[in-house]
């Protein structure tokens, strides 16, 4: 069976080292003389070197270390998606490009004019990573009020308008959020390729959207037996609707030539971490299923890098050396492999993997780690040791 592998592009700048906090590449940050894309050159003016510059450098490296497409996320602090999609495509030959959209974002049917027409400009390299939001202030930032069962009933109904106007001309749809009459692409928009869906959610509501409409269900990495449960529900719903559903991990590595290089810059990284970063990390409001799902995995209080080992070579502390999901994978190359093929062999059909700096990173899981894959755990171990 093929595993499909995606990378993360981090629109909202990234960290040199995990070591530190500090977003000293790009330029959402005030720019110092560490800082790249953009910089200070010798005379301590701009370089010029602009942040997509350094987002083309990761797609490249990510596209010759073996990774089919990455993921662009979507949050109020970064580039619009789409545009960065446009850009890159031009600085790459067949890496694919997965937007992070909300349903609130746009109105179904210019949507769909706009990804028919990406996928026309760009030989059909467009993925969604569909997302409904956790509600709280990070929702308001959008205007978007809904309660959490109200928007995923909206994607619900946006998934079934953005297919319908696509499928066909004179497409008509009347539901709670959306009325359609008469909708459609036009031909030659309507013969592009249908992009991939890949849903997120935690709820019964978004397990039951992504029965309907993901053609890969997402999560964010749990424990094991956890994240297999979860993957069963959503594939038992999909197989009552008569489909078949696949299933994908959203995941960062520090994978390193041996454990204990590993754990030395997960524990360097957790004692350089802000008392505002601790503060933030504490929680905000939300109504996220997945967002407490998360939290549940981690104390209140850590004092040491492994109060947050969840099992081994799983750390669910990395929400404090960046945002996004805390558990991750952490280990030498081989133990990272042989965690990746546990997840295969529990339902995993494909990967978004991510790791700090995003750059390097890329080439060390792609060149390292990701040719591993598929030989026996105990050889891998054997070889770790």
């Amino acid at each position: 069976m093929s595993i499909d592998f995606h990378w993360r592009l981090p629109t909202h700048g990234c960290h040199s080292s995990i070591h530190r906090g500090s977003y000293d590449r790009g330029d959402w940050s005030p720019i110092n003389a560490h800082n790249i894309a953009p910089g200070l050159d010798l005379n301590g003016t701009d370089d010029g070197f602009r942040y997509i510059d350094h987002l083309a450098e990761i797609a490249k490296a990510a596209e010759s270390a073996g990774f089919l497409g990455g993921l662009i996320p979507s949050f109020p602090n970064t580039d619009d998606p789409w545009v960065i999609s446009s850009l890159l495509a031009q600085e790459t030959n067949s890496f694919r490009f997965m937007i992070a959209f909300q349903p609130g974002f746009g109105n179904p049917v210019q949507t769909a004019r706009m990804a028919a027409s990406l996928q026309r400009a760009t030989s059909g390299r467009l993925l969604f990573n569909i997302i409904t939001g956790g509600g709280g202030p990070a929702q308001l930032w959008w205007g978007d009020s809904f309660s959490h069962d109200d928007r995923y009933g909206r994607t619900n109904e946006w998934l079934d308008v953005f297919r319908g106007v696509w499928s066909g001309e004179n497409f008509s749809y009347k539901g709670q959020f959306y009325d359609v009459v008469g909708g459609g692409l036009p031909p030659l928009l309507r013969a592009e390729e249908f992009p991939e869906m890949w849903f997120s959610g935690s709820s019964e509501a978004a397990l039951q959207v992504a029965a309907r409409h993901a053609d890969y269900y997402l999560s964010w990495l749990e424990p094991f037996d956890q994240l297999a449960d979860k993957f069963a529900k959503v594939k038992e719903r999909t197989a009552a609707l008569g489909g078949e559903q696949k299933c994908a991990i959203r995941v960062d590595l520090v994978a390193r030539p041996t454990e204990e290089e590993a754990w030395r810059d997960i524990r360097i990284g957790f004692e350089n971490v802000s008392d505002e970063t601790r503060k933030r990390w504490r929680g905000q409001a939300t109504d996220s299923v997945g967002a407490a799902r998360q939290a549940a995995l981690r104390p209140t209080e850590a004092t040491r890098y492994d109060d947050l080992i969840v099992a081994p070579n799983l750390w669910g502390g990395f929400n404090l050396l960046r945002g996004g999901p805390a558990l991750g994978i952490v280990g030498s190359y081989e133990q990272c492999a042989a965690k990746l093929d546990e997840l295969i062999s529990r339902g995993a059909d494909a990967f978004i993997l991510a790791g700090t700096p995003h750059l390097e990173e890329a080439y060390r899981v792609g060149e390292e780690v990701l040719p591993l894959l598929g030989r026996s755990a105990s050889a891998l171990l054997q070889a770790a040791e």
